[in-house]
């Protein structure tokens, strides 16, 4: 029987199927595929249709907002924020499901990803089935608070808010909305926006709006970091830009693990990861993934797309660990993030920094091999690559340095499941997996994975 056409706005009943990647669930009307936001697997639902395509009868898929819920799942609680629900802003898209239910959405689209493009069947990844782990302080806060940085556009009134799901519009965010304005902002991300009226005042229409307050030092005596507002690229204090040249335009993070701490003065912004306790949990992984698979003292290590240097101040320390014999080869694009890690690695001559695309980087890196500044051999790898991957060009370079193990964090399941297909197309095996929700509220996760060379 052909599909029955439907139009943009329509309302249909719907059986919820499994979740997809990308935040929404599959379902299916009149034999076509719907994916479908706001809602669990096994509830009845009506939905909005919210997108047909240019022609709805050939469309290989549509778009849906649940917008009423006829049978819940055990997983679905109140909306911890309403404004991101059917209609609104996008970045909270799983605020309707319980923070274990998250932990189970995103283990089992990543376990989906690694079987279906990375051709690894769930019984067979290392240590079992892959379980989601809460950043620390999260349980506590039941998911929310933890953005330390918030991006905002003024609206045609001139109001602070984020743009509707797939548009440009733009969704005022109320100040006085149950749980405030951003309930996923730090509470000193709040009191920023409190001090400078981000949410109060009449601001130009499409001001970009930057709000950053860096996550608590944790040593013992250590002042808060000042935090900063950005107006379009302006420092914003005291209800008006500072043009200065010397402005302020940067901030201070720091890095705690265990005992040690790193520090880190980088462009507001700039590429920091989000989460208050994000920057900690992923070294923490990187450098218990390192160790397990041998070590570092003494060794090359190549840290690719190394941003400000998040691992690659660690990794400094962790080669150091054997006399200095050690060598770490950070490469990334952004001039910006080089010259943000060149601050915190200036006094450590075994460090190198490179500025450009990392295939680029790694040919000249490899046809230099045998001279001073070429690298024919790396011991291990560490890569942090953007959402689209590291892709094949990448990967292959990387195999041929023939490191004994490479460490991949992933932000896309996807992207992390066809690159494991790739390294183990050079031999590399899957040997250690974790994952971790420090994009509580949202279907974003991140993933360290161990890749170890067979034999």
């Amino acid at each position: 029987m052909a599909p029955t056409t439907t139009t943009t706005g329509e309302l249909v009943e719907l059986t919820v199927g499994p979740v997809a990647h990308g935040g929404h669930c599959v379902a299916r009307t009149d034999g076509r595929v719907v994916f479908v936001r706001h809602t669990l697997p096994g509830e009845r639902v009506l939905a909005r249709i919210t997108e047909t395509g240019d022609d709805p009868d050939t469309a290989r898929f549509w778009r849906a907002d649940a917008v009423e819920v006829l049978e819940p799942s055990p997983d679905r609680v109140p909306s911890a924020w309403p404004a991101a629900g059917p209609g609104g802003v996008g970045g909270g898209e799983l605020a309707h499901v319980s923070l274990d239910g998250q932990h189970r959405w995103k283990a089992g689209v990543l376990a989906e990803q690694l079987e279906r493009l990375g051709r690894l069947p769930a019984d067979e990844l290392p240590g079992g089935p892959v379980r989601v782990e809460a950043a620390p302080g999260d349980t506590e806060q039941a998911g929310l608070h933890w953005r330390t940085r918030i991006e905002l556009v003024a609206g045609p009134d001139g109001r602070a808010g984020m743009h509707r799901y797939r548009t440009h519009d733009v969704v005022a965010l109320d100040p006085a909305a149950p749980g405030g304005p951003m309930p996923l902002a730090t509470q000193d991300v709040l009191a920023l926006a409190d001090a400078e009226g981000v949410f109060t005042r009449r601001w130009e229409p499409g001001t970009r709006l930057e709000l950053v307050a860096p996550a608590a030092d944790r040593r013992p005596g250590a002042s808060p970091a000042p935090p900063l507002l950005l107006a379009d690229g302006l420092t914003w204090s005291g209800g008006r830009a500072d043009r200065r040249p010397n402005a302020r335009r940067t901030v201070t993070e720091t890095v705690t693990v265990g005992e040690r701490t790193w520090t880190h003065r980088l462009a507001a912004d700039g590429f920091w990861q989000v989460h208050r306790e994000a920057p900690a949990v992923l070294v923490g992984a990187v450098l218990d993934a390192l160790t397990a698979a041998g070590g570092l003292g003494g060794a090359t290590v190549l840290d690719l797309y190394a941003g400000a240097g998040l691992f690659t101040l660690p990794l400094s320390d962790a080669v150091d660990a054997a006399g200095g014999a050690g060598r770490v080869v950070s490469v990334e694009g952004s001039p910006r993030a080089v010259k943000d890690a060149r601050r915190a690695l200036h006094d450590r001559p075994h460090v190198e920094l490179h500025a450009g695309p990392v295939d680029h980087v790694l040919a000249a890196l490899r046809a230099a091999a045998g001279s001073s500044g070429g690298l024919a051999h790396a011991d291990a790898v560490v890569l942090d690559p953007p959402r689209v991957g590291a892709g094949r060009v990448v990967v292959d370079q990387v195999a041929h340095l023939a490191p004994h193990a490479v460490v991949y964090v992933a932000c896309d399941p996807a992207a992390l499941a066809r690159d494991v297909a790739l390294f183990a197309g050079h031999g590399y095996d899957l040997s250690a997996l974790r994952a971790f929700d420090l994009f509580p509220m949202t279907h974003h996760l991140e993933a360290v994975a161990t890749l170890t060379r067979r034999g």
